[in-house]
């Protein structure tokens, strides 16, 4: 038997074909789904956890584990994802920002807690089902992170904070599969999930209600407060910046005669600023924290493709590392409802150069490395 694998299974078809491949390839592979949901779930379908974090997707995952003939177990983290996920998302929500929760729980808990528990279990390696593939450069003998095989199903945008000791440690098997082999793979193998469908919300929001979420974590959220123009003029009142993100033109109740759509968000005012739509476009970001890749922070201005939110497509930009571990982004064209909280990720051709979380491009002038 060889090296021995843990994998992350979450009950969908791609984490169990990760599972079947790892182990035709000859791995000792072990099933494990972190539990992150409160064991006992609300009798209302409506209110319960995510299709990735509920029963019926353990349920799923034993099964396929079964077929494989492969131990699983079902590990509680619950604490430490409500630390690492649902706390910072609450509060990134409070201070007018919008949040990324994969990116935490990708490094803090499948590549940080789980990957500490596998490797006190002996495996050299956490797998999960997300579409991206990991490389070492033999020139330079770092770790890079590369783009799927399928450009549609690419996650690499949700794994940039990953460092060289997690990616030495982190194995993709279906990042070099389109989505269409990979559930043709598990039909020929008779997985319970080939079919099964693919979940779009936040595995931890019931209902994918994130606002009826965040009013149940913290009530005081949602507190009221003014929509004002650029000029500082009040032209309306909002129920809390919590319910409102950068972009954003309906619901915002306004009659203005005009399209104006949500600019700038601040939580520490409750305050909205809308604008027209060419205040939108912004050709400059500042992103902290920025996690370099590829290479050491660059000293010089590196050229990218970066891109600042998933379904984004990049955009030739140039990154510069700067002194407090943060990097500015400037884009050759200006791009629309660039959004803090958001990820920027940073790309030449298929290698993932690094990324960073955007803070507010309107208000912060950090030192560039000298």
């Amino acid at each position: 038997m060889g090296e021995r694998i843990v994998v992350g299974m979450s009950g969908g078809v791609d984490s169990s074909v990760a599972a079947a491949l790892l182990v035709e390839q000859g791995f000792d592979v072990v099933g494990v789904t972190m539990r992150v949901w409160p064991w006992r779930e609300p009798a209302e379908p409506e209110r319960r956890f995510g299709a990735c974090c509920g029963t019926e997707a353990v349920d799923d995952a034993r099964r396929v584990a079964r077929t494989l003939g492969i131990p699983y177990y079902v590990l509680d983290m619950e604490a430490e994802f409500g630390r690492a996920v649902v706390a910072r998302f609450v509060d990134e929500y409070r201070a007018g920002r919008t949040p990324v929760p994969c990116v935490a729980c990708n490094s803090d808990l499948k590549f940080g807690s789980l990957l500490a528990r596998a490797r006190a279990w002996d495996a050299v390696a956490v797998a999960t089902g997300h579409y991206a593939r990991v490389a070492r450069d033999p020139a330079t003998g770092r770790w890079l992170l590369l783009r799927a095989a399928d450009a549609r199903k690419d996650q690499t945008d949700f794994l940039w904070p990953l460092d060289q000791a997690q990616l030495a440690a982190a194995r993709f098997p279906v990042g070099a599969l389109t989505k269409a082999e990979v559930r043709s793979r598990a039909r020929r193998l008779g997985l319970v999930t080939a079919d099964k469908p693919e979940s779009q919300e936040i595995c931890f929001v019931p209902g994918d209600d994130y606002r009826g979420f965040l009013r149940e974590r913290d009530p005081g959220i949602f507190r009221p407060g003014p929509i004002v123009d650029r000029a500082g003029r009040e032209v309306g009142r909002h129920t809390g910046v919590a319910g409102y993100t950068i972009g954003q033109r309906r619901g915002l109740g306004l009659a203005t005669g005009r399209p104006l759509y949500v600019v700038d968000l601040d939580g520490a005012r409750d305050t909205v600023v809308v604008g027209a739509p060419e205040d939108l476009e912004r050709t400059r970001l500042h992103a902290r924290p920025a996690n370099f890749i590829a290479c050491a922070p660059p000293a010089e201005p590196l050229r990218v493709e970066a891109k600042i939110r998933h379904k984004h497509a990049p955009a030739p930009a140039t990154v510069r590392a700067l002194a407090d571990g943060g990097a500015e982004v400037v884009f050759d064209e200006p791009q629309r409802a660039v959004t803090p909280g958001q990820s920027v990720v940073f790309y030449r051709g298929e290698v993932v150069v690094g990324g960073g979380v955007i803070e507010d491009p309107g208000r912060l002038t950090p030192s560039v490395v000298a």
